[in-house]
């Protein structure tokens, strides 16, 4: 994949974080765990990502991580609850902060290759990470392509409120809770119903 074919980065969020989220920006695992704030994360997932360390760089949980395609495995599991979540569109500016990385899979995997951003996203594998479904006939490629599916990039402790484009919503009535909660904040997020990314 080459930087020139993204036009946007994704960060999935609860409701309940937006607010926080435009204020201080997208964070850390470990600098969120001293914020109150609503989690969407997997306890299991969260145990193996807390002992991962980026080669010759941080621990996985010093990086704010945001997905190249959010339309993912992650987001799936989280339809019981879609109604609640958005997803927050991130600026490809971040590609240039000193420290950030490119994961070509979820982080997590044992098979994960990490390089320096912008120029890793070489190794993303555009064709998979953005296309509409990774189930397959085979169980192990579907494992693998699941895991491509949540690309990540990473950024050493912290995104800028600065760097969040929209908010993208399921619908129409969801777009009027959220514009509730930001509005009451005085927050100008522009806002974007997409169905289509929330599986809907």
């Amino acid at each position: 994949m080459e930087r020139d074919e993204l036009t946007e980065l994704h960060y999935i969020a609860p409701f309940e974080n937006v607010v926080s989220i435009c204020q201080i920006g997208i964070v850390s695992h470990n600098r969120a765990a001293k914020i109150h704030h609503e989690s969407v994360a997997m306890p299991e997932i969260q145990e193996r990502r807390r002992k991962r360390v980026i080669p010759g760089a941080k621990p996985l949980h010093d990086y704010a991580n945001l997905y190249i395609c959010a339309r993912n495995p992650m987001l799936y599991k989280l339809q019981y609850r879609a109604q609640k979540l958005c997803v927050l569109s991130v600026s490809l500016d971040v590609l240039d902060i000193s420290g950030t990385v490119i994961s070509d899979r979820n982080a997590s995997s044992n098979y994960a290759r990490f390089a320096p951003a912008p120029e890793g996203l070489i190794h993303v594998d555009k064709e998979l990470v953005f296309a509409e479904y990774w189930t397959h006939e085979d169980q192990i490629e579907q494992w693998r392509h699941a895991s491509l599916k949540c690309a990540e990039v990473l950024v050493p402790d912290r995104v800028e409120p600065e760097c969040i484009q929209r908010a993208y919503v399921r619908n129409d009535q969801e777009l009027i809770e959220l514009a509730k909660i930001i509005r009451e904040y005085s927050i100008a997020l522009p806002l974007e119903v997409k169905r289509s990314m929330f599986f809907s």
